[in-house]
């Protein structure tokens, strides 16, 4: 105890933070030095224990007694201490029991481990005996086996002389076996040569393993041996080829005979067992026999893919050269080719193959394999478009389908959507590609002949064909969409996507191709005004241009609705749009170009001192113009109703210029009323026959105007000639000064004081007018002699009314 006090407070913390990590005294005291012995330790740790106890001790004692105050606040407890009392005894005699229970559970695990070591202990001496007894047996029978060395060489040399006797009947008979075994193999007798060879193989590997194992460095003897049988080599070969020829013909064999693909099978089975024997004879001997392992099931199954490969390979009959539908007839007979075979597979050959070869699966790989490598093959090669589409039609949609790979018998062998793509996504994208290009090309250049035949029917002195409505046409617009169409059918064979992107193609070629027959159009114009005689289906055939565009912009909405899924507009949309109103009104233009170029003569003819004295030019004019019209009834509407319109307001115009050039001064009011009432009555002419071309339509507003001005002339009193003027002005905005000085010219009556007040009041009161109001004078030009010599005439009376 005293050894204990003498350690220092340092010491005795640290021997306390190590019994509480567990450690034994012993350990303690060899942790914290030789110095410290074990009672020093044991001593500090019971002290410990008595202190730690102590404050237990103390500890319960407060805790006690705070309960017990605790239980006692009130006078009334007080009766109750008793009962509190044996509570507290029941409580304390609880524990007791379980702290009882829980050291006696130790104990008795402790008593028990301690019974097995003792066990143990046993045990182990036993064995300890047993060692040095066996050890001692050994060291005295090392003695005996050098002198057993003898036995052991008699012993090899026995069995190698048994194996000698063992096959000494072969090993004398080994020419006859070997002829026979030919003759066998010959004779295709496979199993049974199979048997001889196997006979002859197992005589030589023997009698080379026994001489191996005797004299392993003998080569002389090994030598002798292995050209001794060194026919049974030649025998294999033989034997391999017939196998291999067998194999490679396995789709007609398994149909005639079955039982030959299955000796083919069973030998090389038997072939395989040998070469895992042999295997493993040599991981214990290091000797292997000649020529093993064979490996003839890996050989089968190198020929098995050569042969599928060479069934694909050999499946194109006919050459571009000899037929242009090569590519068809190619992927045709190859689709036939792999469904037969297939089939045939499930069928037959997979009975004659053991279960753990997965035939099936293994062969459609292997026509996987061959076909995706044939296809690549026909990617590869300078392909036109209609092969393109052809080998991507077949590639994409046929081989899947239940027409090939897809078929009901083989969907339940093997799952389709496990198969790798027969071509990578890159090489389809390539084509793809390529055919677009190409298809650019080609559809340009069709498009170009389209349109030169078309010119040249043009030229024909025989009428355009009409359709089943009266409306001329030719077959300009029925080529181009065929030609469309069919190369749609053909995109869309490849996949939905595709088949858009060559819609979007055609449009953009038939905005091109649009501009050029625009193009030809003027110029068809052009070379007619050269000589008007020529052609002589000029007006058929303009109206049948026209006529063209309306079908045009038919045949391509039902594109749209046939081969797009979206509703929304293409980009060249608009643009189509835009070039074939161009086309259409530009036509237009021209016929009634035409229509004016033979009114030329009778409109010069208005508002002149003949026409005033009597002449039927308006008469020409409406007759001229219902004949012209009755061609252009063959034109769709809605061209046929514009152009009706604007054959309408050039007549009014070219009849209001003919005011405006002043052709004709009137001298008194007779002439002036005999005028009005003949400009009144050809007003009247023209609504009637502008009525009968539109069928009733609303027409006076134009021919209106002639009238208006008509009563400017009409007009007997000169003071109300501004209320008259200010009236066609209200009626007629677009009327410009120079205009009303025209027709007050023409009048012959008017001041030009008279003139000059006229103008500057309606200046001052000029009306406004809508913008939707249709123009009559807004194109309507007064020649500028008669404007410059107004303008001298109104400077010199300003300077006279100045003076």
């Amino acid at each position: 105890m005293a050894k204990t006090k003498e350690l220092s407070k340092d010491v005795r913390d640290k021997i306390v933070d190590l019994h509480k990590a567990g450690m034994g005294y012993k350990t303690i005291a060899k942790q914290l030095g030789e110095k410290l012995t074990y009672s020093n330790v044991l001593l500090e740790l019971t002290q410990l224990g008595g202190v730690v106890m102590e404050e237990t001790n103390r500890e319960a004692v407060a805790t006690a007694v705070q309960r017990v105050a605790g239980m006692l606040q009130r006078s009334d407890q007080l009766d109750k201490v008793e009962q509190y009392r044996r509570r507290e005894a029941r409580k304390k005699a609880s524990v007791e029991a379980r702290l009882k229970a829980a050291i006696q559970s130790q104990l008795d695990g402790v008593r028990t481990g301690l019974s097995q070591l003792h066990n143990a202990l046993g045990d182990v001496k036993d064995i300890q005996s047993s060692l040095a007894d066996v050890s001692k047996d050994w060291r005295q029978s090392i003695n005996t086996i050098e002198n057993l060395k003898d036995v052991k060489d008699a012993v090899v040399q026995h069995s190698q002389l048994a194996s000698a006797v063992e096959n000494l009947k072969n090993i004398f008979s080994v020419p006859e076996i070997v002829a026979d075994t030919q003759v066998l193999i010959e004779q295709a007798e496979l199993l049974e040569a199979h048997r001889k060879l196997m006979d002859l193989e197992c005589s030589r590997d023997d009698l080379m393993y026994e001489q191996y194992r005797m004299d392993s460095k003998n080569t002389h003897d090994m030598n002798l041996i292995r050209n001794y049988f060194g026919a049974v080599q030649g025998l294999s070969d033989d034997l391999a080829k017939q196998l291999w020829m067998v194999l490679q013909r396995a789709m007609g064999t398994v149909r005639r005979d079955p039982t030959m693909l299955v000796s083919v099978v069973r030998i090389i089975e038997r072939e395989e067992k040998i070469d895992r024997r042999m295997l493993d004879r040599m991981k214990q001997s290091g000797f292997i026999p000649p020529s093993r392992p064979k490996r003839w099931k890996e050989k089968m199954f190198e020929v098995l893919e050569g042969t599928v490969t060479t069934r694909i390979e050999g499946s194109q009959s006919v050459t571009r050269e000899a037929d242009k539908m090569w590519m068809v007839r190619l992927l045709e007979i190859t689709r036939k080719y792999v469904l037969d075979d297939l089939i045939v597979v499930k069928n037959l050959m997979v009975q004659c193959f053991p279960p753990h070869y997965n035939t099936f699966d293994r062969f459609f790989k292997l026509y996987h394999n061959a076909v995706s490598m044939r296809v690549q093959e026909l990617a590869a090669e300078d392909l036109e478009a209609n092969e393109i589409v052809s080998l991507l039609t077949w590639v994409l949609n046929t081989y899947k389908s239940v027409e090939m790979m897809g078929h009901p018998e083989l969907l339940t062998e093997y799952d389709i959507h496990l198969m790798d793509p027969l071509l990578p996504q890159k090489v389809v994208d390539e084509l793809l590609s390529k055919y677009v290009q190409t298809f650019t090309s080609n559809i340009t250049g069709w498009l170009r002949k389209a349109l030169e035949t078309d010119k040249k029917d043009w030229f024909k002195e025989t009428e355009p064909e009409a359709d089943q409505d009266g409306y001329y046409q030719t077959t300009l617009p029925a080529i181009v969409f065929q030609m469309f169409e069919q190369n749609l059918q053909v995109a869309a064979q490849i996949d939905e996507t595709f088949k858009e992107e060559v819609l979007k193609l055609c449009l953009k070629q038939m905005n091109s191709f649009l501009i050029r027959y625009r193009e030809e159009a003027i110029a068809y114009k052009e070379d007619h005004l050269r000589d008007r005689q020529l052609p002589q289906c000029y007006v058929q055939y303009m109206i049948a241009i026209i006529n063209n565009c309306h079908t045009f912009k038919e045949s391509i909405n039902s594109l749209k609705r046939k081969y797009l899924k979206s509703t929304e507009p293409t980009q060249n949309d608009a643009a189509i749009e835009r070039t074939l109103n161009d086309v259409a009104k530009d036509g237009c233009q021209f016929l009634l170009d035409e229509v004016f170029l033979d009114l030329e003569h009778h409109l010069s003819e208005l508002l002149t001192r003949k026409w005033l004295t009597g002449t039927h030019a308006v008469d020409t004019i409406c007759v001229t113009v219902d004949d012209y019209f009755n061609d252009f009834a063959k034109i769709k509407k809605p061209f046929n109703t514009e152009m009706t319109s604007e054959a309408h307001r050039r007549v009014v115009v070219e009849y209001i210029k003919a005011v405006m050039q002043k052709r004709i001064t009137f001298k008194n009011a007779d002439e002036r009323r005999e005028g009005a009432d003949r400009m009144i009555k050809e007003a009247e002419q023209f609504k009637f026959l502008f009525r009968k071309l539109t069928a009733g339509e609303e027409t006076d507003r134009l021919c209106d105007a002639i009238a208006a001005i008509a009563e400017v002339f009409k007009l007997t009193d000169p003071t109300l000639l501004y209320l008259e003027v200010s009236t066609l002005v209200s009626k007629y905005p677009d009327i410009r000064e120079e205009h009303i000085v025209a027709i007050l010219a023409v009048r012959g009556d008017a001041s030009r004081e008279m003139k000059q007040m006229i103008i500057e009041t309606l200046n001052q009161n000029k009306p406004s007018y809508a913008g939707n109001t249709q123009h009559i004078f807004k194109d309507i030009t007064v020649p500028t002699v008669t404007m410059t010599s107004m303008s001298s005439s109104m400077a010199a009376t300003a300077n006279k009314l100045l003076k």
